[in-house]
């Protein structure tokens, strides 16, 4: 009986051990743009929302900021930040939620509320109330972590010849795609991580060439979403794209 007892107690102590928390990651990324707002960055959202990560101790990108190698070649590697809104009468209210490449969330904060009248106060005043219950987190990095965070290996295949990108006619692309900037771009990718599409930048902003292989289309912004086209036996395709910068 003390035997079970004993098994019972190191498993769950195994267990609440290798769960995953904030201490299990060094970096954060932030968007230049949260799904509520209607401009980059805007009453300094993002940038508050950075200082003050930075402020707990996490080494911090914002938008298309150029990354250390170790996260471009591995966003599980890093934390994604995102700050959602739940709309209400004369108060503004913000949540700051913290996820993993995979979209689970590892944190998430209190309701931070403002009655402020004028926004840009208000919207500062709520993200800062959230942020209250990050602060009474601890929080220091374990490297000895990291290799949770890594992306299943792929199994070893036979040598060939076959371009990195499919070079038939586009599939449908599903899930968060992240943008790695190139010379001429970025370069999207999975949560794989593999890359789904090249973008290659045009005179006119938010509006890339998409490359596939040997196949083309675009990828633009429209009313806040960004959209890809394509044909596909001879039809016009039109595809929604969840795309973090």
């Amino acid at each position: 009986m003390k035997a079970c007892t004993l098994f019972i107690f190191v498993l769950f102590a195994v267990a609440g051990y290798s769960q995953t928390t904030i201490n299990n990651y060094k970096y954060v990324l932030v968007p230049e743009r949260y799904n509520f707002s209607k401009d980059d960055d805007q009453y300094g959202l993002n940038t508050t929302t950075k200082l003050l990560l930075e402020q707990k101790g996490f080494v911090v990108f914002m938008g298309s900021a150029k990354l250390p190698p170790a996260v471009a070649a591995n966003r599980c590697s890093a934390l994604m930040a995102d700050v959602v809104q739940k709309k209400g009468w004369f108060v503004t209210n913000l949540t700051l939620l913290l996820r993993d490449c995979q979209g689970n969330i590892i944190f998430k904060t209190k309701e931070g509320k403002s009655r402020e009248k004028e926004f840009p106060v208000s919207y500062d005043l709520a993200l800062k109330d959230a942020f209250t219950s990050l602060n009474d987190v601890p929080y220091k990095y374990d490297s000895t972590m990291v290799a949770q965070q890594q992306p299943p290996a792929a199994t070893p295949a036979a040598p060939s010849s076959a371009p990195a990108l499919p070079t038939a006619a586009f599939a449908e692309i599903t899930g968060t795609l992240y943008a790695q900037v190139t010379p001429n771009g970025y370069q999207l990718i999975d949560t794989t991580p593999k890359k789904v599409l090249v973008l290659l930048k045009t005179s006119m902003e938010n509006y890339f060439i998409a490359e596939a292989g040997a196949s083309n289309g675009i990828v633009f912004k429209k009313e806040g979403d960004w959209i890809f086209e394509y044909y596909k036996d001879s039809k016009l395709v039109s595809q929604k794209l969840d795309i973090k910068f």
